[in-house]
C-alpha cells in the first residue's frame, strides 16, 4: 500500500508497506548533485556523502559502523548527477534505531576539519581510480563531450584542484543552499506500522522550519553536442563510446525508448551484442544504456576492442543504429523485449531496497507513485510504429558523438577525423 505524507516543514514522506517481507529500506533522498554545483563547488555533493559517515555529536564514525553491524543491516550512500542518497535496511523490527541513526547522521553531522582533512586523500584516490579504469575513464570523457560546458558534464567526483580546497564552511553553505526541506524525500518500504512511523518521522525530522527565502537556483536543459574526442593511453584495447540524443526521465515516450535500447544493446540477446561479440568475435563487453536525467537524456553505446578493429567495430555499430533508424523494429523482437523488460521489472522489484528506490525517483521525477500494474500497461502499450517514430527521431548520426580512449594510431585519427570533426586529447 502506497502512502504519502508532507511534514510540516516540507519533507516529503512516501512510503509502500509490503507484509511478506520481514526488512525495511529507509531512503534520504536530497534532490542536489554534482549538476546543482557551482564550477568552485564541483565534488561537493559526493564529498558531503563522505562527510555524514564522519560523525555526530553524539556517536564517532567508529560508532557508526559498530551501530549498524550490531543491528545485521546496510548502510550506504551515493550521489548522483542530480541527487545525494542515504539509506539504511534493516530487519522490520529494528526501524526504531535505524531511523534514529539515519536522522542523526543527515541532522548532527560534525563535518570536523581534521576529517574533512583526511577525507579529501580518500575521494582524491577514488577520483585517481577513474583514470586508472578506461572504462570509466572514457564514459567520463563522452559525458563531456556531449554536455561540454553544461553543469551535467562535470564529474560527479569533482577535481582535485577544488577537491583540495574544501574548508568546513563551504560545505555548510552548500548544504544551507541545497539540504532544504521542500528538497528532501523519504522514502520507506518494507515491514512497518504506518501510523508510528509516521510518528517517528515528526519527532526525528519534522522539528525544522520550512525554508525561507530564494530557492537555491534553477536547473536548465543542456544542448547536447556532436563530435570526437580522441584520447592516447597505452593501453591494451581501444575503448569507444558512441552517442546519440535520448529523452528526460519523465518523458511519455520513456518506456518506448527502453525497448529500443534493450534491442539494441542492452541485453545479450541484442543486436549489437549478437552482431559484434557473439558473431564476430570483436569485442568483449558491447552494451548500450540509457542516462535519463529530469529535463534531457542520452543513449551511449560503449565498445572495448583491438586497436586494429576500431573503425570495423564502429562501422558495425553505425550500421545497427541506422538500420533502427530505417526500420524500427521487428514485431517479434517487440514482442520478446516486452516480455523482458516485463520480468526484469518484476524481479528488480522484489526487495525493499529496490521498492525504496522506486518510490523516491517516482516522487522526485513525476511527484506523484506509478503502480507496478501501471508500468506494466505502459510497457503492453508499445507499438511498432512509436517505436518507429521514437527510432527515427532519436538514431541518427548526424549529430552523433564519439569518444576513443587507447593506443590510437595516427591513421586511425586521421580515418576518424573524416567521419566527424575531431579533438585530440
Amino acid at each position: 500500500m502506497y502512502r504519502k505524507v508532507i511534514l510540516k516543514n516540507g519533507i516529503r514522506l512516501v512510503t509502500e508497506q509490503i507484509p511478506t517481507v520481514k526488512s525495511v529500506t529507509i531512503g534520504l533522498w536530497v534532490n542536489a548533485g554534482s549538476r546543482d554545483e557551482r564550477p568552485e563547488e564541483a565534488g561537493y555533493s559526493h564529498f558531503i556523502e563522505h562527510m555524514l559517515f564522519k560523525g555526530t555529536a553524539s556517536r564517532s564514525a567508529t560508532d557508526i559502523s559498530r551501530e549498524i553491524d550490531a543491528l545485521g543491516g546496510e548502510m550506504n550512500a551515493f550521489t548522483t548527477r542530480e541527487t545525494t542518497t542515504f539509506y539504511v535496511k534493516v530487519l522490520d523490527q529494528h526501524l526504531p534505531q535505524a531511523l534514529d541513526l539515519l536522522s542523526d547522521l543527515f541532522l548532527n553531522s560534525r563535518l570536523n576539519q581534521k576529517e574533512i582533512e583526511k577525507e579529501k586523500q580518500v575521494v582524491l584516490e577514488e577520483i585517481r581510480m577513474v583514470q586508472d579504469d578506461p572504462e570509466d575513464l572514457v564514459q567520463e570523457l563522452h559525458t563531456k563531450l556531449v554536455m561540454a560546458t553544461h553543469p551535467l558534464s562535470r564529474p560527479i567526483l569533482g577535481k582535485a584542484s577544488t577537491i583540495g580546497h574544501i574548508r568546513r564552511r563551504d560545505l555548510l553553505e552548500y548544504m544551507d543552499r541545497h539540504y532544504r526541506p521542500e528538497g528532501i524525500v523519504v522514502a520507506v518500504a518494507g515491514n512497518f506500522d504506518q501510523l508510528t512511523l509516521e510518528k517517528m518521522m515528526a519527532k526525528l525530522f519534522g522539528c525544522d522550519e520550512a525554508s525561507m527565502g530564494a530557492s537555491p537556483g534553477t536547473r536548465w536543459p543542456a544542448e547536447l553536442h556532436g563530435g570526437v574526442v580522441l584520447k592516447r593511453k597505452p593501453l591494451e584495447q581501444v575503448h569507444l563510446c558512441v552517442g546519440l540524443q535520448g529523452i528526460a526521465a519523465g518523458h511519455k515516450d520513456r518506456y518506448v525508448i527502453y525497448a529500443l535500447n534493450s534491442v539494441l544493446g542492452g541485453s545479450v540477446s541484442s543486436r549489437l551484442f549478437q552482431e559484434i561479440r557473439e558473431k564476430r568475435g570483436l569485442s568483449y563487453s558491447i552494451y548500450s544504456f540509457l542516462s535519463g536525467y529530469s529535463d534531457t537524456g542520452t543513449v551511449t553505446v560503449y565498445a572495448g576492442t583491438r586497436a586494429g578493429e576500431v573503425e570495423r567495430v564502429l562501422d558495425l555499430i553505425e550500421r545497427e543504429i541506422q538500420k533502427m533508424a530505417r526500420r524500427g523494429m521487428t514485431g517479434e523482437e517487440l514482442k520478446r523485449t516486452k516480455e523482458q523488460m516485463k520480468g526484469g521489472l518484476m524481479l528488480s522489484l522484489e526487495s525493499s531496497h529496490s521498492r525504496m528506490n522506486k518510490l523516491a525517483k517516482d516522487e522526485l521525477i513525476a511527484g506523484t507513485h506509478t503502480s507496478l500494474e501501471d508500468m506494466i500497461s505502459e510497457i503492453d502499450g508499445v507499438t511498432e510504429q512509436q517505436v518507429s517514430q521514437v527510432a527515427r527521431t532519436l538514431f541518427t548520426t548526424e549529430n552523433m558523438a564519439l569518444t576513443g580512449l587507447g593506443p590510437l594510431s595516427s591513421r586511425q585519427i586521421d580515418a576518424l577525423r573524416r567521419r566527424l570533426p575531431v579533438s585530440i586529447a
